[in-house]
């Protein structure tokens, strides 16, 4: 396939000496990399001794971590009527859920998008009313949304044969052949979506907790998603690489390592609907959702604070924490002291600080999922990239055959007479072409350089060689351990399934326990958490 590295409109000699520019741009231009909380992460992996607490708070609840799962709970409590709780932030304010500005452009530094949620996901349709987003009906079929966030047109395109055309999957160009069986598997998924188990439920609903436990159906979790697709006959190289860019993009990893049930979950789960928008619309900000974040964290009092927990022990009377915060680079202890407290933060830190967490029912040798590694690229551009003639610049942009995952436009969303002058591209990239821990390991000692190329190879396959040239700033955010991989065998991960059990001073909430990492998940854990403390 020609991947257009350095296509160019104009003649060779044009091509040969904005060539030449751009490369002497990329050496005059060093990105700028944020680890997204290594510091402190490293500072609790290596165990480092702690000086004396300098001072103790006291709280009923206290709430670990600032992510989708921590920040939906804080919400939850405040909305029903519990106020004396705080919220430690944890290493990055809203995880994996951040954003940035370059001015007064905002972008993306973790998840960017939000499908309508379904019926089932009512948690998330009574955040989103609370917030302003649904209007109108929010537990009807189809709800009413501010129309400034849901997706505008032109929502996504590939550049297929050199070529943009609309959608991900490839369809022009492709043979009678491969069509016939985008066509077919686009039925089934149809079919699925509806279809339930011998308990009365759907076999894939979001959260999947509520999802069918039907043996038949989770037999699905014993393969992986590539031989379920072998096993049903798909051959269609374009829809392989679909279903692969899918299991990247949603889960951190290639195809043949994700669970068939996780894959099929995927496509089947979702299918909310709107008053005001087309089937499947999505949910988005230019800062991807941190604004949704900032809004739970208003609307539950704004009560969070710097620091992270360290140790989390259960004591007769409730929950003792030590905790650290780093003052100028010098860390400073702390103690809280709660009624309860709300682990809602990832599995791999939870076992490292959660005093008894193997008396729980989790041994992390044999329950610890494994999490893919992500680097997240903000490209603040001088001015809009030249666009090939075909299809016009959308929201999401994707290369066919990259190991990339595209790039999405920050300025998207706003509604302007005109284009801003400056946008910012935002490239996601999962290193689903390394295992886990060669990709950490890469993340941890390459140079900005190197992690500058990687992060830029789709926009070079997009506008050639140029590129380089129209590029004022990049920031470059490392998530070693972003989400974890529902490989296959994670439904009956006998770890998870005691945490979600969990009812006592200690509780957990966070998208681990559901074993993949989307924002329903997230929120389902940290509301059914609040649920368990208002009890």
């Amino acid at each position: 396939m020609d991947r257009r590295s350095f296509l160019l409109a104009a003649g060779a000699g044009a091509t040969l000496a904005a060539g030449g520019a751009g490369y002497w741009r990329w050496q005059e231009l060093t990105p700028r990399i944020d680890a997204g909380g290594r510091q402190a992460g490293h500072f609790l992996r290596d165990r480092r001794a702690l000086p004396l607490p300098s001072y103790t708070l006291h709280t009923d609840v206290a709430i670990l971590g600032s992510g989708v799962a921590a920040m939906t709970a804080a919400w939850k409590l405040q909305r029903e009527g519990l106020h004396n709780f705080l919220v430690l932030e944890g290493p990055e304010k809203y995880g994996n859920v951040a954003g940035g500005r370059f001015g007064e452009l905002a972008f993306p530094t973790g998840a960017h998008y939000l499908p309508l949620p379904s019926v089932e996901a009512f948690h998330v349709r009574e955040m989103l009313h609370d917030l302003g987003v649904i209007q109108k009906n929010p537990t009807a079929a189809k709800p009413y949304y501010d129309e400034r966030y849901i997706l505008h047109a032109p929502e996504e395109r590939v550049l297929f044969n050199g070529r943009w055309q609309e959608g991900i999957l490839p369809r022009e160009g492709v043979s009678a052949t491969e069509l016939a069986e985008h066509d077919r598997f686009s039925r089934e998924m149809t079919r699925l979506k509806e279809l339930r188990g011998s308990d009365g439920k759907r076999i894939f609903v979001m959260p999947s907790v509520l999802s069918s436990t039907d043996p038949i159906w989770l037999a699905l979790d014993r393969i992986s998603f590539k031989q379920w697709l072998q096993e049903q006959g798909y051959r269609a190289p374009t829809l392989h690489w679909y279903a692969d860019y899918c299991t990247r993009d949603d889960y951190g990893t290639s195809y043949d390592g994700v669970s068939a049930w996780a894959g099929l979950h995927y496509f089947c789960s979702r299918g909310g609907e709107a008053e005001n928008a087309s089937p499947g619309a999505w949910l988005t900000w230019p800062d991807g959702l941190e604004p949704l974040l900032r809004g739970l964290d208003t609307a539950a009092g704004s009560r969070r604070r710097p620091g992270m927990a360290t140790s989390v022990r259960a004591v007769s009377d409730g929950v003792e924490i030590t905790c650290v915060e780093f003052v100028d680079g010098v860390p400073r202890s702390f103690l809280i002291k709660a009624r309860k407290a709300i682990c809602a933060m990832p599995l791999f830190v939870a076992a490292r600080i959660v005093d008894g967490i193997a008396a729980l029912g989790f041994d992390a040798a044999r329950h610890m999922p494994t999490y893919a590694p992500w680097l997240v690229a903000n490209f603040l551009m001088r001015q809009f990239p030249q666009e090939l003639p075909e299809v016009s610049l959308s929201w999401d942009n994707v290369v066919y055959g990259s190991t990339g995952l595209g790039y999405v436009v920050s300025t998207h969303q706003d509604i302007r007479v005109a284009p801003p002058e400056k946008t910012v591209l935002t490239s996601y990239l999962a290193l689903a072409d390394l295992t886990p821990q060669a990709a950490q390991k890469w993340l941890d000692t390459a140079s900005p350089a190197a992690l500058l190329e990687r992060a830029s190879a789709d926009l070079r396959s997009a506008y050639g060689s140029r590129f380089a040239a129209q590029v004022e700033r990049v920031d470059i955010t490392l998530r070693a351990h972003a989400m974890a991989i529902p490989r296959p065998g994670f439904r009956s991960n006998a770890g998870l399934q005691a945490l979600r059990e969990v009812d006592g001073a200690v509780l957990f909430a966070h998208a681990d326990l559901s074993g993949f990492s989307v924002f329903e998940e997230a929120a389902w854990w940290g509301y059914t958490a609040a649920q368990k403390v208002l009890r």
